[in-house]
């Protein structure tokens, strides 16, 4: 009975304790999730951008819009293996199959 009573006495707090130690760790991940997601949003973004400015100031088939092509490529797959999401700044929205193409902008010319 000593020993029921002795156990029943610690496994309360010890409980209350790993409970608390949960609650905390998860609450203190939320902001590097955020963090995480801005970061990827503005690598994709900015490569987004410098694309469309390689392709305007250099052409579509230019070297430096091969770059941007890859560093895009590069941010998108970054973000899809950190979080199984990538952000299209196309669409202003985060997608989360992977199906981007990689060659999304090269007909830009076409729908002006």
């Amino acid at each position: 009975m000593r020993d029921h009573l002795s156990a029943s006495i610690f496994r309360k707090p010890i409980l209350s304790a790993a409970v608390a130690l949960a609650a905390v760790l998860m609450f203190t991940n939320l902001p590097r999730l955020r963090a995480s997601d801005d970061d990827c949003q503005r690598r994709i973004s900015h490569a987004d951008h410098e694309l469309h400015q390689a392709i305007e100031h250099h052409g579509y088939q230019s070297k430096q819009a091969d770059h941007w092509r890859h560093e895009l490529h590069e941010a998108r797959e970054r973000c899809w293996n950190n979080a199984h999401r990538w952000w299209s700044e196309d669409d202003r929205r985060w997608h989360t199959e992977r199906d981007w193409d990689d060659h999304d902008h090269d007909h830009d010319g076409d729908r002006r």
